[in-house]
């Protein structure tokens, strides 16, 4: 059974919307194709001549629909693994990945997570979950780079684990919370410190255009295992700054999906970001923020690594 790895993806120098691919070694399979194809070897050429009905190729309807496209992409990717695929597989090198899913109905972030870094930014251990928003203006893809507007000079890193929703939740247990996933990807949480601190509410350090890169591609949990083990760690221009293990988060994943889905309706393709560890800029002595022509790269275990470029706006 291979890997699924779902990226968003357009070919380069083309041009046409983006549309939803699994990454097999040094190759972008398109899904919905791989469908068609696979519906071609049922003998189901009905439905193959109407694939664009049974499994969208936009990245966001994909998503939306949840464990049901999943569960196809799975089955055509088993059905197909041995076949010849011209035309809808295409090397890494002549696509462009963007973030996974660049249109969720709702990104809700974390503050606060972890102990040491609740500890290196000053703050008390949260009694609740800290809860705040991003907007879809501030994703970017794992290939772009983050813009540092001249409103902030104090725009630091936070890596994180995100949780992409792949089943609805509402009012969910603990115990069933993570049947509600339908995969985990790479998140940089940037944030204006600067912004964040002039109120009370977050929102206005943690949301700047093009600030957040979300990707390179959604790892379904049977691959991941449990969320809760995850060694997890950001270097900016190769000096490592943030390393920890998703072992010492506050508050869980499957405590996150539960809490927040007792106020919040969660949606397929919804984000959680689950908080970030120790080692941002702003804790450093003396503090390090970004600034143009710096490269952020974060790793995490069993998802990869993702990498990019600060560059003035």
């Amino acid at each position: 059974m291979l890997d699924l790895k779902l990226v968003s993806y357009k070919l380069k120098g083309k041009p046409g919307p983006l549309r939803i691919g699994i990454v097999v070694n040094e190759n972008v399979i398109d899904i919905q194709e791989a469908y068609r194809k696979y519906l071609e070897m049922e003998r189901k050429q009905d439905l193959a001549d109407h694939v664009q009905y049974v499994l969208p190729s936009d990245p966001a309807t994909f998503l939306s629909i949840g464990f049901d496209a999943v569960t196809k992409a799975r089955k055509a990717m088993d059905a197909i693994e041995n076949e010849e695929l011209d035309n809808i597989s295409f090397n890494r090198e002549t696509v462009t990945l963007s973030a996974p899913n660049p249109s969720p109905s709702k990104i809700i972030c974390i503050g606060k997570n972890y102990l040491d870094h609740a500890m290196e930014m000053g703050g008390e251990v949260p009694d609740y979950p800290m809860l705040f928003a991003k907007f879809t203006n501030s994703i970017i893809g794992p290939e772009d780079n983050i813009e540092k507007p001249n409103v902030t000079e104090k725009l630091d890193y936070e890596v994180e684990l995100a949780v992409v929703i792949g089943k609805e939740a509402s009012n969910v247990s603990e115990a069933k919370a993570l049947n509600h996933v339908a995969g985990y990807t790479l998140a940089n949480d940037t944030s204006a410190r600067d912004l964040q601190k002039r109120t009370s509410q977050f929102l206005q350090g943690k949301t700047l255009d093009n600030s957040t890169p979300i990707g390179p591609w959604i790892v379904t949990p049977d691959e991941i295992g449990d969320p809760s083990n995850l060694s997890i760690r950001s270097l900016v221009n190769g000096e490592e700054r943030q390393s920890s293990n998703t072992s010492k988060l506050i508050f869980n994943i499957p405590y996150l999906i539960s809490f927040i889905s007792k106020l919040i309706t969660l949606n397929p393709g919804d984000i959680i970001l689950s908080g970030t560890p120790d080692g941002v800029g702003a804790g450093m002595s003396p503090p390090q923020f970004l600034k143009d022509g710096d490269t952020v790269t974060l790793e995490i275990e069993k998802i990869g690594i993702m990498e990019n470029k600060v560059i003035e706006k």
